[in-house]
């Protein structure tokens, strides 16, 4: 591991709209580090160049959407969990200037889990998506007893190829409404209400008793999510899925824990809005 990064990035496109600067600025100072997380948009066809610009610089970061798997590709070295979801969202260089990934997502993504359901659910959970987000999601439901998913995605050899990867998927769905039938969690991985108030999955064809879990996340919860909330299902965005993994990326580049508690404060208090 680095003794320390020189500097901190967030790589994606596009990047204006996230929250990672705020609670990440508000991280470091906390802790007295004298570095500025900063997001920059990165095109596609120079990612491979940024980043070996930032190895030269000693950074460490963050990628987002839509990079995550093609820096798997750029990577010396990756983490036996970014290998297994074969996409990246944290890295860091290491001392003989490599570039090592890791992927904070899936530890992000339970967590989420675990504080919409009070736990983690046992049964059928229906999965939306079959990008890198989606791969988390597996990586870590595959570790959960008792699981089996259904998945659907609109590009069937996306579908097929995830489905492969992983045999926690038993079923593949041509339809979401198909796909949540019987399901005790719905998780919503695709890019579906990102840019639009579109819903992934129409309430009412959920399950009555299913929780309703959002990659997505927006100030004040998600559209689909409060639909949710209010048609009485357990429900919540990805706000708490992007501070877990946040915090777990600092505690990899710093080797120190992660102030949680300020970085929550940083994107919920009014005055940060």
């Amino acid at each position: 591991m680095i003794a320390g990064p020189s500097r901190l990035v967030l790589l994606g496109n596009p990047v204006s709209h996230s929250l990672s600067p705020v609670f990440q600025n508000a991280a470091l100072r906390t802790a007295g580090i004298p570095l500025t997380y900063e997001a920059i948009e990165v095109a596609a066809p120079d990612l491979g160049h940024v980043l070996t610009l930032l190895a030269e610089d000693n950074a460490a970061g963050n990628i987002t959407i839509p990079h995550k798997e093609a820096a798997a590709a750029l990577c010396a070295r990756m983490s036996p969990l970014a290998e297994r979801v074969g996409a990246v969202n944290t890295f860091w260089i290491e001392r003989d200037g490599a570039i090592v990934g890791d992927n904070t997502d899936v530890g992000g993504f339970e967590m989420l889990v675990k504080s919409t359901m009070d736990g983690l659910p046992r049964g059928r959970i229906a999965l939306l998506g079959a990008g890198g987000a989606a791969a988390a999601a597996l990586a870590a439901i595959e570790q959960w007893p008792g699981c089996e998913v259904t998945l659907y995605n609109r590009s069937q050899t996306r579908l097929a190829r995830l489905a492969s990867r992983f045999p926690v998927v038993t079923r593949t769905s041509l339809t979401t409404e198909d796909a949540v039938q019987g399901a005790v969690l719905v998780v919503n991985a695709s890019a579906s209400g990102l840019e639009d108030d579109a819903f992934p999955v129409p309430i009412e064809a959920l399950p009555y008793n299913a929780a309703v879990v959002d990659l997505v996340y927006r100030r004040g919860e998600t559209p689909w999510v409060r639909a949710a909330l209010a048609c009485g299902h357990r429900a919540g965005d990805g706000l708490p899925m992007l501070i877990e993994q946040g915090a777990l990326s600092f505690e990899k580049w710093f080797a120190r824990p992660a102030p949680r508690a300020v970085m929550w404060d940083a994107v919920t208090m009014p005055s940060d809005v």
